[in-house]
């Protein structure tokens, strides 16, 4: 009997290796122990070693068989190297055995592959990210329990969904991290060593709850061992059994016999600075005014949108900075200007003089418009409705911060902070009286991020810096004059 120990639980090329020699040196299946290396144990190496060099003997297995048997092999079952080698076995005499579908072995080999592929698609689809840390020192941190070895098959998708944010993934196998260049692997943990809840895992809960159609409902779709993954899990069971209560005959029956409202009532309006917007309240602060929009279903951009991103900053901030709409991880983490184009405007600040912490930041829409490609969402630019139904949220916001100076990052933002659609490079360089307000248009961050040619990047971020500086001086004149 042969010990073949192969390093690690997914160490396909060492069972490649060791297999390869082992049929070619005709090792009868049944003569093999498969086994994965612990500290004490020898390596796959040695073992394989020890059997005679056969340079004259060759074979051939097909791409089919190899890329069947690096699905198979992240399987959980401690049988899969054998079964793996005892197809290599039968190959070697029969080509054409893949197809042999009623074949027991070709079916559970194929149930192994799939069983891996499932793993990978529900972990792709339900992994939560729980965000630690603040702004520049935010790192994403994820807890997941699959049920195969597929981390690091899985991991280079979350590399190219969450390219911009540095992100860990942990699991009782292996954990995999991303620094925004490169993926790595190291020692899974216990979950005992998970970051606690914080406020990422109620965005998701929200999301979640808002969202359920229990018209929809497919209780079997996920077994419930992925519940204990998500941070939804809390109130997974009490959604379904509410939707099983509104679906009952009796619950149907009398629904059906109320009249209904209508549900659309505008909402009562109250005068700001002279004009009228949408409120509820006679004093808004900018806290009961997050609360307020956290609700808001003015346009349909909620539907798809993760959760409102309404602003933040000083309520006493003398500089407004009102951005076009959340990106991606914008909208994943609840805050604006947290992505790339927010480092970069956090750069520029600074280079001008301006310190962040004192200036309130916002955007023109606070939902998230994109489009899906595949796993992708990419960024869609707003309509002219969708930012006039905005607009209530940043004049709220206006009359409660009343600040000194408004900047504009982009057109979007011109549109709604000066009520119509304003080229930028025509109108940027100089104050704009508008309502009462000084107003600043220049260019949005992620314009500069697009630029392809480094020389004009580095220029149009010298004129955004610029830009800002103006915003600067207006400010200490502001200063200077109380």
């Amino acid at each position: 009997m042969r010990i073949i120990v192969l390093d690690n639980d997914t160490d396909f090329e060492g069972w490649r290796k060791a297999a390869r020699r082992l049929a070619l040196n005709d090792v009868k299946p049944a003569e093999i122990t498969w086994t994965v290396r612990s500290d004490d144990e020898l390596s796959s190496a040695s073992c394989v070693n020890e059997l005679p060099d056969t340079p004259q003997a060759r074979f051939n297995v097909s791409a089919k068989f190899v890329e069947l048997a690096k699905a198979a092999i992240l399987h959980r079952s401690d049988e899969r190297f054998a079964l793996l080698y005892r197809l290599l076995w039968r190959l070697r005499s029969r080509h054409d055995l893949l197809s042999a579908t009623d074949d027991p072995d070709i079916a559970e080999v194929h149930a192994m592959a799939r069983a891996v592929y499932v793993d990978i698609d529900r972990m792709h689809a339900h992994l939560r990210f729980r965000e630690i840390g603040r702004e520049r020192t935010a790192h994403y941190v994820a807890w997941f329990e699959p049920e195969h070895h597929i981390v690091e098959l899985a991991a280079p998708f979350f590399a190219g969904r969450f390219a911009d944010m540095p992100w860990s993934i942990l699991t009782p196998d292996v954990c995999a991290h991303w620094d925004g260049h490169a993926i790595s692997i190291t020692p899974g943990v216990a979950k005992s060593e998970v970051p606690t809840e914080d406020r990422l895992e109620e965005a998701w809960r929200r999301h979640d709850n808002g969202r359920f159609n229990p018209a929809r409902l497919k209780v079997m779709e996920m077994p419930q061992a992925y519940w204990r993954n998500l941070p939804e899990d809390s109130i997974i069971k009490p959604l379904i059994e509410d939707a099983m209560r509104m679906t009952s005959g009796p619950f149907i029956a009398r629904k059906a016999a109320e009249p209904q409202k209508r549900q659309d009532t505008p909402m009562p309006r109250k005068q700001v600075q002279g004009k009228q917007v949408q409120g509820r309240q006679a004093h808004d602060t900018i806290a009961a005014l997050r609360e307020e929009a956290a609700d808001c279903r003015a346009c349909p951009l909620w539907k798809d949108a993760t959760q409102t991103v309404f602003g933040e900053g000083p309520q006493s901030a003398t500089l407004m900075l009102v951005g076009e709409q959340p990106g991606d991880k914008e909208d994943l983490a609840g805050h604006p200007f947290v992505g790339p184009a927010g480092q970069m405007l956090d750069r520029a600040l600074q280079e001008a003089g301006i310190d962040r912490r004192k200036v309130y930041v916002t955007n023109a829409v606070k939902h998230f418009k994109f489009v899906p490609r595949g796993k992708i969402r990419l960024h869609q630019k707003p309509s002219t409705p969708e930012i006039r139904a905005c607009r209530q949220w940043y004049e709220r916001e206006l009359a409660t911060i009343k600040p000194d100076l408004v900047m504009a990052l982009g057109a979007t933002a011109a549109q709604s902070v000066l009520g119509k659609i304003t080229p930028i490079n025509k109108n940027r360089g100089h104050l704009i009286d508008h309502d009462g307000t000084k107003v600043l248009v220049t260019v949005h961050p992620s314009y500069l991020l697009r630029l392809p040619d480094e020389k004009a990047k580095a220029l149009e971020y010298q004129r955004f810096i610029d830009d800002l500086k103006i915003a600067a001086h207006q400010l200490r004149r502001s200063v200077d004059a109380a």
